[in-house]
């Protein structure tokens, strides 16, 4: 890291405020009226699944994920959030998915940005995530894995550092494309896709954390990602 972007990380870690985590029930049901056996759905990650950026849990990434995948599938979903605001895939690893003690028809793991914010390294990411989906494929019948969130775009963040970080990410998620090719699991590279992360409405109030737009059109773009291969598989 070159020396402006390190003076900027260090700014970024002591005037950066972020978003706590929502009140709300981490769990519920969408579309409980509609007919069919329910969609049970387990998301597991960083602040993004603790929805961090919103005012209450229901505004959050899984819920509108759950949303999506209910109108898609014509049937009921039935979430779960298991996250925590500064997770990396070690704590994923160690301390969230060990939580999910149901058997899930699908998960979702989605973490990485913390991971680079500490400059974990690659060597470290990919035991990691490897023993996260040796844990998640005995938790869920299928197992979709987010790569890093478009962390090089927050406005929270100097131009060197965002810089580094995207030169980061690119490296974080060619890894995650390999071992996820390896286990069988599906992958999206949702760092290079167009989620309006370029809107400022897209940001929440800490600059950093989407806001219920933001997780909205996540959400949406998922369900276009996945929508062929979930409406056969599931």
């Amino acid at each position: 890291m070159n020396i402006v972007a390190a003076a900027e990380a260090l700014w970024a870690q002591h005037t950066i405020h972020l978003d706590p985590e929502p009140q709300g029930e981490r769990h519920g049901v969408v579309n409980a009226a509609a007919d069919g056996e329910a969609l049970s759905f387990v998301a597991v990650g960083d602040s993004m699944i603790a929805g961090c950026g919103v005012e209450d849990q229901s505004e959050g990434f899984t819920p509108a994920m759950a949303s999506v995948f209910s109108d898609m599938l014509d049937r009921p979903v039935d979430w779960r959030a298991v996250g925590k605001l500064g997770a990396t895939m070690r704590r994923v690893r160690y301390r969230l998915l060990p939580q999910v003690d149901d058997h899930a028809d699908l998960m979702v793991l989605c973490a990485g940005s913390n991971d680079l914010m500490a400059r974990r390294t690659i060597a470290q990411w990919r035991d990691d995530l490897s023993a996260s989906l040796d844990l998640a494929k005995d938790r869920a019948d299928h197992v979709v894995v987010f790569s890093a969130a478009q962390l090089y775009r927050s406005p929270s963040l100097g131009k060197s550092l965002r810089h580094v970080i995207e030169g980061m990410t690119d490296e974080q998620t060619q890894a995650s494309r390999e071992i996820c090719e390896r286990y069988g699991v599906r992958f999206l590279d949702m760092t290079h896709e167009d989620v309006h992360a370029d809107r400022d409405r897209f940001y929440a109030h800490d600059r950093f954390h989407p806001s219920v737009y933001g997780y909205q059109c996540m959400a949406e773009r998922v369900g276009q990602l996945l929508g062929g291969w979930m409406t056969s598989e599931l």
